[in-house]
């Protein structure tokens, strides 16, 4: 019995030195590929040495690694080598898009980054060479070749290898692998790849190959939608907008206050509510807004909705009262859909409808989506006068704020004595990212006086040359461009009965570590305080996620209007509640909303982020680590209660992707309350 089990153990270390010395370049191949899958993991969801997505990631590379054996001799080199720049590539394009959208990649999105024009200076500002440490892998891969192409490598291998039967177990292996793999995923897991909405628990679950291949699925899928369910996404279009318990449709206080009022909407780029809350030597960062805050009515627990369309996402979300589609960018991806909008629903009450802003209108595909979105009249880079680069009204990705406002001043005049009513978008630029232009915002003083043990007093600017103190200094241009342009309104003769609706678009797109800078900066030492210091601010991820709200404010020179509209609202509020908070003012309806009027659903209301994350009065919750943070001190939160907002916030990203996806709004939306909705889309068909 002995000499058997010693017999079977030689022959077992035999075969598995033989299978070693034949097998080198398969080897290196898996090796190099996990540990390239292991880096980006480490940068990025910190996970990388979790056994669940590494097991993923092993199967596959070890299932697409197998069809090498099919290949003679020293071509395999070609065919694995394909693939792990195919990796590298997935693995630097991730990384870098990690930094600026804290996601992954998409295919549809990165297309639509081309669309985005200048907006792609902002990701290649961020770089650094750690990004592509990944270029490595390849490069010792190729090493590994050479090395074994001068010793007798390959011929020995040309010679005992049994190709077929090698790559039948390589793959029955990787198969078994991922069959494990997958059998111990969770609902919840399945659930998120199949919705592709939370795309960093995907990649800490399945790991980078599997998310991206995933994703490839998801954006062909628009390319041959009729064949991923449309009779499904249609029957449950149909259940949600017949429910009674999505509806809050009862009249309130402001029900037609604003009917008849022209409405311009001031897209404020990259503007934080946090902002407002900040003074510098006795001078507010933003005293405009600050001071329409205190005119107008103040939502100061507003949030955009974004995904990787930033500043798109926000216009149509805005717009139409859906949410941003699981995959690709609206956008660019979606655009020629058929959507109830603003623009749209105050055109039938005969209003003339616009957008301005200082850009090209190729970015962001605004060019094919505005008029879509129901806008008659596009005044863009063609319609101002666009100064030279080294001009100081020429900031960032164009025309500065400033200049911008100056030149649009007479031609909102200009709309006004040509038309009975109007609603027009104005999208400011200068306070984009990169925060660089520091010579070109005006002084704005950002140090500090300290006095120190001894007596000796010194001032000290710390902040001025950190990522978060360039954006305070470019948010306050922007805001004193915006008093400029309040200013004029208030004098001109025009406006009486206009009301301006200012919002953020999103936030900064700091990170965390940036803004830390901010709370918690030691201005005796230049250094931040760490969880060892007394003074240290405790700025975690959810206090991360929390400042990034928006203001949003609703504004008019006109007293009546302001005698209505005032005061300080607190009830959690999402950007898809503009629509049907607003439309209640005007006068207007959009059966099809996902969100709700704020005063009608007040505290009870939900605030739905792209990757599941949610927001209500008492909690905010993490839909990756499935953690929540209690933002109501006192608040007891049970189990049934977050299970019920994750169904709500599920039913919602599933309805508003059907709606995109299958453009439902048209082809379903006029059998559910009546056949005039969508009639003009039809009668272009019919043309």
């Amino acid at each position: 019995m002995k000499n058997k089990l010693k017999s079977s153990m030689k022959q077992a270390k035999k075969l598995i030195v033989l299978y070693l010395s034949t097998n080198k370049l398969f080897i290196s191949y898996i090796v190099l590929s996990l540990i390239g899958t292991i880096i980006l993991r480490g940068f990025t969801v910190e996970n990388s040495l979790n056994l669940k997505p590494l097991l993923v990631d092993l199967s596959l590379i070890l299932i697409i690694g197998s069809f090498g054996y099919l290949i003679k001799g020293n071509k395999q080199f070609r065919y694995y080598m394909f693939w792990l720049i195919i990796y590298t590539l997935a693995e630097i394009v991730n990384h870098v898009y990690y930094i600026f959208y804290t996601s992954f990649a998409s295919f549809g999105e990165l297309a639509g980054l081309g669309q985005a024009e200048t907006v792609t200076g902002s990701i290649l500002e961020k770089l650094s060479l750690i990004n592509f440490i990944y270029i490595i892998i390849p490069i010792l891969f190729i090493i590994i070749h050479k090395k074994l192409s001068k010793t007798s490598y390959y011929n020995i291998m040309i010679k005992i290898e049994k190709n077929k039967k090698i790559f039948l177990t390589t793959l029955i292996i990787g198969i078994i692998i991922l069959v494990y793999s997958l059998s111990t995923a969770t609902k919840t897991d399945y659930s998120r790849l199949a919705k592709q909405w939370n795309r960093g628990a995907i990649v800490e679950r399945f790991g980078i190959i599997m998310y991206q291949g995933n994703d490839l699925v998801q954006t062909l899928r628009p390319k041959i939608s009729s064949l991923f369910g449309y009779e499904d996404s249609a029957k449950l279009f149909k259940e949600f907008f017949t429910s009674d318990e999505n509806k809050y449709n009862e009249k309130n206080k402001y029900t037609n206050v604003l009917e008849g009022y022209n409405i311009v909407f001031i897209h404020m780029e990259s503007i934080g509510k946090f902002l407002m809350d900040l003074e510098y030597n006795g001078v507010e960062v933003m005293p405009t807004i600050n001071a329409l805050a205190k005119e107008g009515m103040f939502f100061d627990n507003f949030y955009p909705q974004v995904s990787s369309g930033t500043s798109s996402d926000t216009e149509f979300t805005l717009l139409t009262s859906l949410l941003p589609v699981s995959s690709g960018i609206v956008f660019t991806s979606y655009y020629d859909r058929n959507y109830t909008t603003i623009p749209k629903l105050l055109a039938e009450k005969n209003y003339y409808t616009f957008s301005m802003h200082g850009n090209y209108a190729s970015m962001w595909n605004r060019e094919k989506v505005h008029p879509n979105l129901g806008y008659q009249k596009m005044y863009f880079r063609e319609s101002f006068d666009i100064p030279d680069k080294e001009d100081k009204d020429y900031i960032n990705l164009g025309i500065s704020d400033s200049a911008f406002y100056r030149q649009a001043l007479p031609k909102l005049e200009d709309i006004e004595n040509n038309n009975v009513q109007y609603m027009g978008t104005m999208i400011t630029l200068s306070n984009h990212s990169p925060f660089a232009f520091l010579d070109k915002y005006g002084e704005f003083d950002l140090s500090r006086i300290i006095t120190h043990e001894d007596g000796t007093i010194e001032t000290v600017d710390y902040l001025s040359d950190t990522a978060v103190g360039k954006y305070i200094k470019s948010a306050h241009y922007a805001d004193v461009s915006l008093g400029e342009f309040i200013e004029s309104v208030k004098i001109s003769e025009h406006f009486n009965n206009t009301v301006f609706v200012l919002y953020g678009d999103h936030d900064a797109k700091l990170t965390r570590s940036e803004i830390n800078e901010l709370y918690n900066m030691n201005y005796e030492t230049g250094e931040t305080y760490t969880e060892k210091d007394f003074e240290y601010i405790d700025y975690n991820s959810f206090e991360h996620d929390l400042n990034k709200k928006t203001p949003l404010i609703i504004w008019s020179k006109n007293k009546n209007v302001q005698n209505i509209l005032k005061g300080k609202i607190s009830y959690p509020m999402g950007m898809v509640d503009v629509m049907p908070t607003l439309g209640n003012m005007l006068g207007i309806k959009n059966e099809f909303v996902l969100g709700h009027d704020i005063f009608n659903i007040k505290n009870k209301n939900i605030v739905i982020f792209p990757n599941g994350n949610f927001l209500t009065e008492n909690l905010y919750y993490n839909n990756s680590s499935e953690k929540y943070y209690i933002t109501k001190l006192g608040t007891v939160i049970e189990q049934d209660y977050i299970d019920e907002c994750k169904k709500y916030a599920d039913k919602r990203l599933e309805v508003t992707n059907a709606i995109i996806i299958h453009d439902l709004i048209y082809n379903e939306g006029p059998t559910l309350y009546n056949e005039e909705i969508n009639g003009s889309k039809k009668e272009q068909d019919n043309e």
